[in-house]
């Protein structure tokens, strides 16, 4: 008998917006009994977007965790958004899953987010199976798809279905492994299917595609390759094995296909799931650092393993703060105490759930490889770890985007003041994407975002869940600042403070790095002029300075401060005198280095009718838009352009009028910029 660990699969659902992947995720909890009743998107039904803006709006925006069972195994499910404005939820799932199910439409193929999702996931070093969707719709194209993955992901599909038809002829599919088709029922809502004989137009493309299966595998396993060259049959337990070692060392990716919608494909997507995916077994213990030492330590995926547990992600429900973990290794029961490694805090765990969505159901206990909720963790936040206090330790936490949109928000009356501040605060702590902070000069309050989207939904649950009257100003860029030159300065701090003098002498040097380097600091001078016990107090006080520019006291990007000389003055030098003046030298050398500002430069692929596309191309070149390429998918061409943010504010409703309607597009941040 398997472990029980070894029967838990960790999945996300990911994909490029309107690809399917609720739909799919609806499918998979009606097939395995977890819901009786199949939710549906564009009915606002669906189980999984339960948030009252989701059912609005028909799209996913907030990663919600389900349980079920298929083949004797447990599989957590995290069915994540697809729109660019949240994509903190993909990547904080991704940070906590072991394997995922990567949704591609057969009509569009692999589109901009589908990469983005596809590489936040290489980074995490997750295994994938790909679900090739709507082969029923007009356009839909399995093999196209296929050749994307190559050409734009640079992987190595290896089909293990073809289609049995596609468009309105779909019909269901042909295994590969079996050589067997397989035919779903409509009156059963596609629960039932049957395995039939290969149709005869069908036999020559099965069997070829079988045969580049089979050459794939043998390539990488001698006794297949003995067996195939010999011309005798290969248990289907050989093959299995293959393509699983091949899926877990990132060499193959299985690839299958259907229609969520019309319920045709799902079941062997399943036992996909459970064949190829890992467990928490599988993947290599999770390593973090031993808090205030430079040392690290692993933790096997063990319940016998002291706890280490992430919160990849707070939510408010119904006022209560719940905060989800993935427990790598070690065992939590409810009303035990926890040990907040990453602040140093002891936490109770009040009660543990299983959720279902937003609903959910209390549990004693849970152990390694389990995804759960905990209620109780007054001060946890995204990317804590939770561990034991006699053995701490560190796990890499989560990477936060930085928000490139802004809008002033207001309350109508005295009364929501109050209201307001409590729901930016329980927003913020859900959201760490999401920014508050409030204009010196102005006195406004400035939230800010990840685009137009994300605050129009925050403003929305701003409304409804805690009841606000709130005024909202017109969207704001963020913009960053630079420098175009270099320049030296030097700056003196000398104060009496609290009776005793204090001294600080910095001279340094500012440089141009090039985009998307970040800032760099080096300290050069000699140890006489700053003794090395003053360097941690320099570096915090150009750090701080870089917090806010000489421009607009937007951040500063992309500078290295050389700290050049100094002097040092025994009983009079401190820290605070260095961190003051190398703050003020910093920001002179920045005001005599040519400040620039740099804006948020938007990568926006549009998808439209070839009749349509002079209009938009003119309409983007209008936005000060740079083309990068124009790809025909048949009747339907994709635009791929470089657009200032500031210009495109609006534009899904002008896009909207250019085109009938018909024409979609994507957009997501793709670096900064100098303005124009």
């Amino acid at each position: 008998m398997a472990k029980r660990i070894e029967r838990i699969r960790n999945i996300g659902i990911i994909a490029h917006i309107d690809a399917g992947k609720t739909t799919l995720t609806e499918r998979i909890l009606y097939y395995t009994g977890r819901s009786h009743k199949m939710g549906e998107v564009d009915e606002g039904t669906a189980v999984m977007d339960w948030m009252p803006q989701e059912q609005q709006r028909g799209i996913t925006i907030t990663a919600a965790v389900t349980t079920c069972h298929w083949m004797d195994h447990e599989i957590h499910i995290v069915d994540t958004p697809g729109h660019v404005d949240f994509t903190i939820e993909v990547e904080r799932s991704l940070r906590v899953l072991d394997g995922a199910v990567v949704v591609f439409s057969a009509v569009e193929g692999v589109e901009s987010q589908s990469e983005t999702v596809w590489h936040q996931s290489d980074r995490y070093g997750i295994p994938r199976v790909v679900f090739i969707n709507k082969m029923d719709r007009i356009g839909a194209d399995f093999h196209r798809t296929v050749e994307m993955m190559r050409d734009k992901l640079g992987c190595q599909p290896v089909p293990l279905q073809i289609p049995w038809g596609q468009e309105d002829r779909f019909v269901g599919v042909v295994d590969l492994l079996e050589m067997k088709a397989i035919r779903w029922y409509e009156e059963t809502l596609g629960a039932t299917f049957e395995k039939v004989q290969i149709p005869a137009e069908l036999m020559e493309e099965a069997s070829k595609y079988r045969e580049e299966l089979l050459e794939a595998l043998a390539d990488r396993n001698d006794r297949i390759a003995e067996l195939y060259l010999a011309g005798e049959a290969i248990e289907g337990s050989l093959l299995l094995d293959e393509i699983r070692r091949g899926t877990l060392s990132f060499d193959l990716v299985p690839v299958f296909c259907g229609s969520a919608l019309k319920n045709k494909g799902v079941q062997p997507l399943l036992d996909a799931v459970v064949r190829f995916l890992p467990s928490p077994a599988d993947i290599p213990p999770v390593r973090g650092q031993v808090p205030g030492e430079d040392r690290w330590e692993e933790r096997p995926s063990t319940d016998e393993a002291p706890l280490a547990a992430l919160a990849f992600k707070v939510a408010m429900d119904q006022g209560r703060k719940l905060v989800y973990l993935r427990i790598y290794s070690g065992t939590m029961e409810a009303g035990q105490e926890v040990y907040n490694a990453t602040q140093r805090k002891r936490e109770k765990v009040a009660r543990l759930l299983q959720m279902h969505a937003n609903k959910r159901e209390r549990i004693p206990k849970a152990g390694a490889g389990s995804i759960v909720a905990a209620v109780g963790l007054k001060e946890t936040v995204t990317g804590d770890t939770l561990s034991s206090e006699a053995h701490p330790i560190l796990l890499e936490s989560i990477q936060i985007y930085e928000p490139v949109i802004s809008v002033a928000v207001e309350p109508r009356t005295r009364a929501d003041q109050e209201r307001l501040d409590f729901a930016l605060r329980k927003l913020a702590e859900e959201d760490p994407t999401f920014r508050v902070k409030e204009d010196e000069e102005t006195g406004q309050t400035i939230i800010s975002g990840m685009g137009e989207l994300h605050l129009e939904i925050l403003v929305d649950r701003m409304r409804s869940e805690y009841n606000v009257g709130v005024n909202v100003g017109r969207p704001q860029v963020v913009y960053r600042e630079t420098v175009d030159a270099a320049a030296e300065q030097e700056a003196r701090f000398e104060r009496e403070i609290q009776g005793s003098l204090q001294k600080g002498h910095v001279r340094l040097r500012v440089e141009p790095l090039p985009r998307g380097q970040g800032n760099r600091i080096s300290i050069e001078c000699p140890v006489k002029e700053i003794p090395e016990a003053y360097h941690d107090a320099v570096r915090q006080g150009i750090e701080e300075a870089c917090y806010s520019g000489v421009l607009r006291g937007y951040p500063v990007v992309d500078v290295h401060a050389r700290v050049l000389g100094g002097s040092y003055q025994e009983g009079a030098s401190t820290e605070l005198a260095y961190k003051v003046a190398a703050s003020m030298a910093f920001r002179e050398a920045c005001e005599a280095a040519t400040p620039i500002l740099l804006e948020p430069i938007m990568r926006v692929n549009v998808l439209v009718p070839s009749e349509f596309l002079g209009e938009v191309i003119g309409d983007l070149n209008a936005r000060g838009g740079k083309v990068e390429g124009i790809e025909s998918k048949g009747v339907i061409q994709d635009i791929t352009v470089l657009v200032p943010l500031r210009r495109t504010f609006g534009y899904s409703t002008a896009l909207r009028s250019l085109t009938q309607g018909r024409a979609t597009f994507s957009m997501h941040f793709s670096h900064f910029d100098r303005t124009e």
